[in-house]
C-alpha cells in the first residue's frame, strides 16, 4: 500500500485518482444485472458446496430441480450475468483516463467538495473528543499495484478507519438514525479495510443541525468482514478486465 498526499478537490487529488478503481465506486464497478434469482443461487451454491441435489432442491424451496440454462451454466462456473451500464461506463471513462493521463468526464461540483471538506474537518474533532480516539489524515491510499484506490476520511489509531459523511437528505438522515442501515457504504468501508489492512471502520454521520437534541453524530463501528472482501476482491479483478478490454479496443 502506498500513500499519496493530496487534499481532497486539489488538482493533486484528482490526478491521483486518475484510471484508479476508487473504493467510492466499488459497488458501481460490481453491479451487475440479469443472472439467477435468489433461490437459483442458493440452490447452485449448496451444490457447488457438495449438497446432493435432491437435499439442495428442497432447501432452496423447489418441487422439482430447476433446469435453465442460467442454472446449468452457474453449476459449471460459468459467469451468468452482465455489468450494470453503471459498471459500463465507469469502466469506459476508466479506460479513457488510462489512456490519457487525465481526469475525465465532469468533475465534483467545487461547492461539494467545500461543503464535505467543513464537515469532515469538524466531524473528526467531535469524533476524537468523544471517543478518545486519535484521527491521522492520510489521503489517498493506494493498492500496491497501483490498480485500486482508497481516499480515507482518516486512520484512527493503528486498527481503525472512520468513514464521513455529512447527508442533506433529511429521509436518509432520519432512516439512517431509526435503521442504523449502513450497508448503502459497506463496499466502500470493506473495500477501505482491504487496501489498508485496517480492523474496523467507524462509520460517522455528521449531521450539525441536530446538535441541540444530541444526535449531531452518529457512530456505528463496522468489522473487517474477509468474506466479504475475498468476493469483494474477485469482482473487481473481473471490473478491472472489463476496463483493459474497453482499453484496448480503443487503443486499436
Amino acid at each position: 500500500m502506498m500513500f499519496i498526499e493530496a487534499p481532497q478537490g486539489t488538482a493533486a487529488w484528482y490526478q491521483a485518482r486518475v484510471g484508479k478503481i476508487t473504493a467510492s465506486c466499488f459497488a458501481d464497478a460490481v453491479s451487475r444485472i440479469g443472472g439467477l434469482d435468489e433461490r437459483q443461487q442458493k440452490y447452485v451454491t449448496l451444490v457447488r458446496g457438495g449438497a446432493d441435489k435432491a437435499v439442495a432442491q428442497a432447501e432452496a424451496g423447489y418441487k422439482v430441480a430447476p433446469s435453465s440454462d442460467l442454472v446449468r451454466r452457474a453449476l459449471l462456473g460459468e459467469e451468468t450475468s452482465e455489468p450494470s451500464d453503471t459498471a459500463r461506463r465507469y469502466a469506459a471513462d476508466l479506460a479513457i483516463e488510462r489512456i490519457s493521463a487525465a481526469p475525465h468526464g465532469e468533475p465534483i461540483k467545487t461547492w461539494v467538495l467545500e461543503r464535505g471538506h467543513e464537515m469532515e474537518t469538524k466531524a473528526r474533532m467531535i469524533y476524537e473528543a468523544r471517543t478518545g480516539a486519535f484521527v491521522t489524515e492520510a489521503g489517498i491510499c493506494v493498492s500496491d499495484d497501483g490498480i485500486f484506490g482508497y481516499s480515507t476520511d482518516g486512520l484512527v489509531d493503528d486498527d481503525g478507519l472512520i468513514e464521513i459523511k455529512a447527508p442533506i437528505d433529511s429521509i436518509k438522515i432520519l432512516d439512517m438514525l431509526r435503521t442504523g442501515d449502513v450497508s448503502e457504504y459497506e463496499h466502500q468501508m470493506q473495500g477501505g479495510m482491504w487496501i489498508t489492512g485496517r480492523k474496523y471502520c467507524d462509520f460517522i454521520m455528521y449531521v450539525p443541525d441536530l446538535a441541540s437534541v444530541g444526535k449531531d453524530l452518529f457512530v456505528k463501528r463496522i468489522e473487517r468482514d474477509d468474506i466479504f472482501i475475498d468476493k469483494l476482491v474477485q469482482d473487481l479483478a473481473t471490473f478491472d478486465g472489463l476496463v483493459k478490454e474497453y482499453e484496448k479496443g480503443l487503443r486499436s
